[in-house]
């Protein structure tokens, strides 16, 4: 069941953009009304903008839609009240509005069933994803669910009235979660605080952590055994991993010089990356279509095997068409390779090869892996440098040259240096070791997932559905897909349409 309150919104706009929107018949997909001065206002829908008048819009008309809301917060943003609608501000330099962002805001009943499970456990989830993907209606579901069916106390830590609506009184979409409003986001984090030590809740709700204070506020609440759902910036767990402001939600990452014995124990460089704390959450979820997870737990067990250098398949959630949850198990491979079969297209300017077995020495296993796995290439990282094609280290350590790299070389490996241990210098390696062009990056990627779900299809006898992509990049899936043999179709509205690939 949806609740968008969709005539309290219209009810508030100019006659001629009220008129221009009740004449709409597709007023359900409705994403978000643009009102700028000067300019015709705009309707946006998931696959289309409308124009909705003929004349520009005057300050008469911002005004009368100011009027009619309530009052905007330091965060330039208002409501409506008891709606989940968002009006957003844009000012000109005298603090005048010149523009109005009007976001319809739907509560959802129905969408935490795909996570429900997660959910009665008591596990803390950190709910990642793009802007628009429904972060923040499935953090409101999970609020409502968590209060009213399980009877726990919620309590909603609401910034810019984003989960329970404007005004004093809450929406019903939170159910009998309690809400605290945050005055301005700097105070976010105080507010998480206060909420554990004043109102003795079970279950913390909050939407959109950003920071170092709220990252530290989270890991405060979780060591007093509260429950967390939250939102942060970020849409997969590497960015997460990799984002030195968020990283401590996943536990911190460190790096460790191992003494030689050890690194001879683990059969590994001295230098590893290593969890420096646990982590905050149990669970993180990435949220790649509005019926489609991706679950990463148990977090901190995820989080040490891809910093040791294992490529991880997180668990992946569907919900068909008839409303059913589908679970792909979590897999979990001891080397990051690419899948059997041959590439489906070779885009220009990249030569086709056989895998190449690479040693780093001196350089991180990790961010090579990510590297590998971004630009879809077929490397092994290999453990010994017997098993080597080709070394990669830092100059530093090659002007020294080793006694092993002396070896290594005598046997007739080639050594490749680069300039030092950053992911660009790893990336330009690799990108002209397989000459890459720039722009071949986001075809490969898509292509690289019709690799991965023909196999998937032809293993499991199911239809795999592939991320989100635009017409092009889907063009090119379902062509990779007739090549292989086997039958797609297109599934979604706008910009999550997506392919999906069926077994013979």
């Amino acid at each position: 069941m949806i609740t968008d309150d969709l005539d309290r919104l219209i009810g508030i706009m100019p006659p001629a953009v009220r008129a221009a929107l009740e004449s709409q018949n597709d007023l359900d997909d409705l994403v978000e009304v643009v009102l700028d001065l000067g300019r015709e206002a705009e309707a946006r829908f998931p696959d289309r903008n409308e124009i909705l008048t003929e004349a520009p819009l005057e300050r008469s008309d911002l005004a009368h839609v100011v009027s009619e809301i309530g009052e905007f917060g330091a965060d330039n943003r208002a409501g409506i009240e008891r709606t989940l609608h968002r009006i957003s501000a844009m000012r000109n330099r005298n603090g005048d509005v010149i523009g109005l962002t009007c976001r319809v805001g739907r509560s959802v009943v129905g969408t935490v069933d795909i996570l429900r499970d997660v959910i009665e456990a008591g596990q803390s989830v950190l709910l990642l994803g793009r802007p628009g993907v429904g972060k923040t209606t499935l953090l409101r579901e999970s609020a409502r669910v968590l209060a009213d069916e399980l009877n726990k106390r919620v309590v909603v830590v609401d910034t810019s009235n984003e989960i329970a609506g404007d005004g004093d009184v809450p929406h019903h979409g939170i159910g009998r979660a309690r809400r605290m409003q945050v005055p301005s986001p700097d105070r976010q984090h105080s507010v998480m605080i206060e909420a554990v030590e004043n109102h003795m809740p079970e279950v913390i709700v909050i939407d959109e952590i950003g920071t170092q204070a709220e990252a530290l506020a989270a890991r405060t609440i979780a060591e007093r055994g509260v429950m967390l759902i939250a939102t942060a910036h970020g849409n997969t767990l590497d960015n997460l991993i990799q984002n030195p402001t968020l990283s401590d939600l996943v536990g911190g990452i460190q790096a460790v010089t191992l003494s030689d014995e050890e690194a001879r124990r683990r059969n590994t460089q001295k230098t590893v990356l290593e969890r420096k704390a646990p982590a905050t959450f149990d669970v993180v979820v990435e949220i790649q279509a509005q019926d489609r997870l991706a679950v990463h737990h148990p977090l901190q067990e995820v989080v040490d095997k891809m910093l040791r250098g294992l490529a991880l398949l997180p668990q992946i959630r569907t919900r068909t068409e008839d409303g059913e949850v589908e679970i792909q198990e979590s897999r979990v491979e001891a080397q990051l390779t690419m899948p059997e079969l041959e590439p489906l297209r070779t885009p220009v300017g990249r030569r086709r090869r056989k895998r190449l077995k690479l040693f780093p020495y001196a350089v991180s296993r990790g961010k090579l892996q990510r590297a590998v796995r971004d630009l879809g290439i077929p490397v092994m990282l290999v453990d010994q440098l017997r098993d080597a094609e080709v070394i990669l280290t830092v100059k530093g350590h090659e002007r020294r040259q080793p006694h092993r790299l002396r070896q290594a070389r005598a046997r007739g490996v080639r050594l490749e240096v680069i300039k030092s241990n950053t992911p660009f210098q790893i990336e330009r390696f690799l990108r002209d070791e397989f000459q890459i062009e720039e722009g071949d990056h986001q075809e490969q990627s898509a292509l690289d997932q019709v690799h991965q779900a023909v196999n998937e299809a032809i293993e499991d006898g199911r239809p795999v559905e592939l991320a989100p992509q635009d017409n092009k990049m889907r063009r090119l899936q379902h062509e990779a897909v007739q090549e292989a043999g086997l039958n797609s179709a297109s599934k979604g509205k706008g910009p999550y349409r997506r392919v999906v690939v069926y077994p013979n």
